[in-house]
């Protein structure tokens, strides 16, 4: 299962303005892409080693995002996997017992689906096979020399109800390489992305992410309480880790 990344990590907010003097001013990320559909906005920002956190808006008063933002609030939509056949990655997922919801092959541009969070460890995964390398949007201009040093997105921190769970989910359908963490933890790596995911096991806890990883040698100022405007912890970790 060569070829498989992990592209980025996607939140969900009431505005995209509100979360970029945070993302920018805090955690130096450079911004990388943007673009717009008939239900969202969004905007991607870059960070030291190549990670990228993509903000998505809502727009109008229906639609998916709008529905996850009133059942939860402002946080952690879902994360997105590059993969060279959107075909043998849905059929890989359906032999392990997925539901794929969402399947889109119209485009040669960009084809995808997703796996729903019921399933999928309590988080939405997108699985797309785009026609070039990098993600189809626009560059976006940043006010870069105003930043300070971008932080090092390190990946997504995760909870499972049992090692197998994980194990099926990021190995067997998306080809991740696991090792042992801190405290018993899984992590999943993909070599070609700078993003791993970190996985707790807990059989009586709720699935779903926990927090976003980043690692820096700088000082932050960063709210010790999730900020609303992005919902999501951040949690700073030591790159061995």
């Amino acid at each position: 299962m060569s070829g498989i990344r992990l592209d980025h990590i996607a939140i969900t907010v009431e505005q995209i303005a509100e979360a970029r003097p945070l993302l920018e001013s805090a955690l130096g990320g450079a911004p990388a892409y943007g673009g717009v559909s008939p239900a969202y906005t969004f905007h991607q920002w870059r960070f030291a080693g190549g990670g990228r956190l993509e903000i998505l808006e809502p727009r109008g008063s229906d639609g998916f995002l709008r529905r996850f933002l009133e059942q939860r609030g402002s946080g952690i939509h879902h994360v997105t996997f590059l993969v060279p056949s959107l075909d043998a990655a849905y059929e890989r997922a359906r032999a392990h017992g997925y539901d794929i919801v969402g399947h889109d092959a119209s485009s040669r541009d960009w084809k995808e689906a997703f796996l729903h969070p019921r399933q999928a460890l309590g988080i939405v995964v997108q699985l797309a096979e785009p026609a070039a390398s990098e993600t189809p949007a626009t560059p976006r201009a940043g006010n870069a020399a105003s930043a300070p040093s971008p932080v090092r997105l390190v990946g997504l921190r995760m909870r499972a109800r049992s090692r197998e769970r994980a194990r099926i989910l990021w190995e067997r359908v998306l080809g991740g390489q696991c090792q042992e963490g801190p405290g018993e933890a899984l992590i999943h790596r993909w070599p070609e992305s700078p993003l791993r995911l970190s996985v707790l096991v807990d059989a009586a806890a709720s699935e779903g992410a926990i927090c976003i990883e980043y690692a820096t040698d700088r000082p932050v100022a960063w709210p010790a309480e999730p900020p609303p405007v992005l919902g999501a912890p951040f949690v700073r970790v030591s790159v061995a880790e």
